[in-house]
């Protein structure tokens, strides 16, 4: 017997104290309940007394870093970035003191004198995944509005279009790029041997996409229309996007998980597109089937890729159905107006 929507629902919808984030974020983006209702408060509580938050939040130093101070990108993933990125995604409460002191650090502590954020402390280090799931996270956390976020946000729509930053070869220009990281316009990256990486795009306009409307500056909105159409350039589905060191595309599109570093898959460019309102382009229909392809009779997902082991606490298991994963399938369908 096939499954119904009624029950991945009721599954997601669940009190799990092992992942209380799915309830919260069920609520919220499946059922579209409003974050202020008293059951979403609930859930989001939940969150915080319960499952992976508290136990990332037990490794933080009371400075508000992870295991070393600095920009906090090394190790991987026990690092500081690392933790305000998948603080926001398990569903953390923003106004917690502890997240608040995590936000803080990262930036006053990984923002280069460029604005952006950068795996070092000079503009060298700054990439397109590292900038874009920072932002996107710290506005997950409430800090949109905040002027060091909001020249985070600056700098990540310009490096994409490339408004007023000169090329790399050009090392007398008061601001550039660098050949070590972001070496040109239009997601062009050192880590994808200069040509521009379709990772480092989706977290970019995974980023973009969570600024309201009416607050996206012209900068934003250019860099939205570049980022989508170059992510529309291709097939989603098969993701043969420019590969620099490779000659086919990474496995790690076709594998799907969670929390999301910098590796991403097709899931994630799906969350991003209809995010922006391409839910019913026709170009990401293949994408579309390959995400249905991957559903149980149960109606669920199943983990495919993991960071268990390198992480501060394991997050469901590989092989197993992941409510996690559903959960990001759940929100996918709903703004494409198909049935779960």
């Amino acid at each position: 017997m096939l499954h119904s929507t009624n029950d991945t629902v009721a599954w997601l919808l669940e009190p799990d104290p092992t992942n209380p984030g799915v309830r919260y974020m069920a609520l919220r983006d499946v059922l579209g309940q409003p974050s202020d209702t008293p059951e979403v408060a609930a859930a989001q509580a939940a969150v915080m007394s319960s499952g992976p938050v508290p136990a990332i939040l037990a490794a933080q130093d009371p400075a508000g870093y992870w295991v070393e101070p600095g920009p906090g990108y090394y190790p991987k993933y026990t690092g500081t970035v690392w933790q305000v990125t998948f603080l926001a995604q398990l569903g953390a409460d923003g106004r917690d003191s502890r997240v608040t002191a995590a936000c803080d650090y990262v930036l006053d502590h990984t923002r280069s004198r460029y604005g952006g954020f950068s795996a070092g402390a000079d503009p060298a280090g700054q990439i397109h995944c590292l900038q874009g799931n920072l932002v996107a996270a710290l506005i997950d956390l409430g800090r949109l509005g905040d002027p060091r976020l909001d020249d985070a946000l600056d700098w990540l729509a310009r490096s994409i279009t490339g408004e007023d930053i000169a090329p790399a070869e050009e090392k007398d220009a008061p601001v550039r790029f660098y050949r070590s990281g972001n070496s040109a316009p239009g997601f062009a990256c050192s880590a994808n041997n200069h040509l521009p990486c379709a990772w480092g795009a989706v977290k970019a306009m995974l980023a973009l996409g969570k600024v309201p409307e009416a607050a996206r500056t012209p900068a934003i909105r250019a860099a939205i229309a570049t980022g989508s159409e170059f992510l529309l350039s291709r097939d989603p589905a098969v993701a043969d996007y420019p590969m620099g060191y490779a000659t086919k595309p990474s496995q790690s599109w076709f594998r799907f998980g969670y929390p999301i570093a910098y590796v991403t898959d097709v899931l994630q460019t799906l969350e991003v597109l209809t995010a922006l309102g391409y839910g019913g382009d026709a170009r990401l229909r293949p994408a579309l089937e390959l995400l249905l392809s991957k559903r149980d009779k149960q109606g669920r997902w199943r983990m495919e890729y993991t960071y268990n082991g390198k992480m501060w606490v394991d997050v469901e298991h590989r092989g197993e159905p992941s409510k996690w994963v559903t959960l990001r399938a759940a929100r996918v369908l709903r703004r494409c107006e198909r049935p779960l």
